[in-house]
């Protein structure tokens, strides 16, 4: 074996089926060579996980009724049954109101983060080495402090400045943030073992990959919500539409494979997929475009101290008479339609979510492929883990994000006098002279009023 690691470690040696007279061996001594380390080696020089393969968790009553079906069909029924659930339940969460939404994201988000971290500890925790779960988990809490804190910051500013304890916290915030991530540095630094360096340093960056998918984009889904809970609902709702109708298209019609990372995954499902999520898109958003509830801008009230989702609707949410073009209107019969502008809006979320959308999943497959793992965990019989549900909303949530800074969002009146009012009065009266100057220079004051 001496002699095998020593040829197997040089990249310039002719292949293994060139040496004819040579003993094969067993299939694991042929590995060994090939990878050019022995067993003792690779423990210390690279980090191939043994993921063990979560038991089939199922519930025993699914066992029992579907006991009579192929597995492709008790598959198909226990993923049906376990969606219609989940469903339900992202209904009641959407009535009891922004702030459990914003709650369940948070635990999404850890749970994410946990099924992910537990991949890499699996392979790590056989090294014996110190602090990899407990610097993981720190360095999260570090990062949602910094994150959460920006938006308490943004969002919550005259309660922030109300309160002495809150206001210094937000004037040093991200001092703060940068000395508690600089201390999970150096305990990281403090933690390097000898002949471990390289294992430690890959399982810093997986944690540090990991916060950036994880915790980056669950912040910028509460961005979003403040935006608006149909900013929220619809894009996620695509997503799931597209879930469900690539799954149903596929199961039904598929044929064609359409990527090698997930065989599964069909043409027909893609484009079936496509098209259905673009007409749920355009019916959901006209029913929730009429509610202030899902429009309004998610607010916190002063005076009560407590969400409200209340205002007088933009024009994005206001019908509009649109002339259609004369291709549809030969073949609708229609010369004009009424529409929210949303709606046209929603046309390119449905369309992220169909066409770019499930490459957050293929990330995810090609990911569980490289450990071969068939799911993050078996938290969802019939689904796998949260991240295995969550993959394409991610990258759907920065999406939104960016869509929103790039074409909807615009100067906010509240959050400037929000700001106003927290200078000082010196500065408050050179601010007021100055916007009077300029709005009767503009014409929008009268001289005489200005003089006065």
């Amino acid at each position: 074996m001496t002699e095998l690691r020593h040829r197997g470690a040089k990249d310039t040696e002719p292949p293994l089926q060139q040496q004819p007279s040579e003993d094969k061996g067993s299939d694991s001594e042929l590995k060994a060579e090939k990878d050019g380390v022995s067993d003792s080696e690779s423990k210390v020089d690279t980090g191939v996980p043994e993921v063990p393969v979560p038991p089939d968790d199922t519930p025993e009553v699914l066992n029992k009724a579907l006991s009579g079906l192929s597995s492709r069909w008790k598959n198909w029924w226990v993923r049906g049954i376990l969606t219609l659930a989940m469903i339900s339940f992202f209904f009641i969460i959407i009535y009891l109101g922004p702030m459990v939404l914003m709650m369940i994201v948070l635990c999404v988000q850890i749970k994410c983060f946990h099924e992910i971290i537990t991949i890499g500890y699996s392979v790590y925790h056989s090294y014996d080495l110190p602090w990899f779960r407990t610097l993981s988990w720190y360095f999260l809490l570090c990062v949602n402090y910094f994150f959460y804190g920006e938006t308490v910051t943004d969002y919550f500013f005259t309660l922030v400045q109300r309160e002495e304890p809150l206001r210094i916290l937000s004037k040093y915030h991200r001092f703060i943030s940068f000395a508690l991530y600089l201390t999970g540095f150096c305990m990281f630094v403090l933690s390097l073992v000898k002949k471990h360096y390289r294992l430690q340093f890959y399982m810093f960056g997986w944690t540090h990959v990991t916060l950036l998918i994880v915790v980056t984009q669950s912040h910028l889904i509460i961005h979003n919500l403040f935006e608006g809970m149909i900013w929220f609902i619809v894009p996620i709702s695509c997503v799931i539409c597209n879930d469900i109708m690539a799954y149903m298209f596929g199961f039904f019609f598929g044929r064609t494979p359409l990527i090698k990372l997930s065989p599964k995954k069909t043409w027909e499902g893609f484009i079936g997929g496509l098209f259905a999520t673009i007409v749920f898109g355009i019916l959901l958003s006209y029913v929730m475009a009429g509610y202030r509830y899902f429009v309004c801008p998610v607010e916190f009230n002063n005076d009560s101290n407590s969400f409200q989702v209340d205002c007088h609707p933009s024009e994005l949410f206001q019908l509009q008479e649109y002339t259609l073009p004369g291709v549809l209107e030969s073949v609708t019969g229609w010369t004009t339609v009424r529409l929210y502008p949303f709606q046209i809006h929603s046309i390119a979320l449905s369309s992220f979510a169909s066409i770019v959308g499930p490459f957050g999943g293929f990330f995810a497959s090609g990911f569980k492929r490289a450990f071969k793992i068939k799911d993050f965990a078996n938290t969802i019989p019939g689904h796998g883990g949260i991240m295995d549900r969550f993959d394409c909303q991610y990258l759907m949530a920065t999406f939104v994000n960016v869509y929103i800074a790039s074409f909807i969002r615009g100067p906010n009146p509240s959050k400037v006098i929000q700001q106003l009012l927290a200078l000082r009065p010196d500065q408050q009266l050179h601010i007021f002279n100055s916007l009077k100057a300029h709005l009767t220079e503009k014409g929008l004051l009268p001289a005489v009023e200005a003089a006065a």
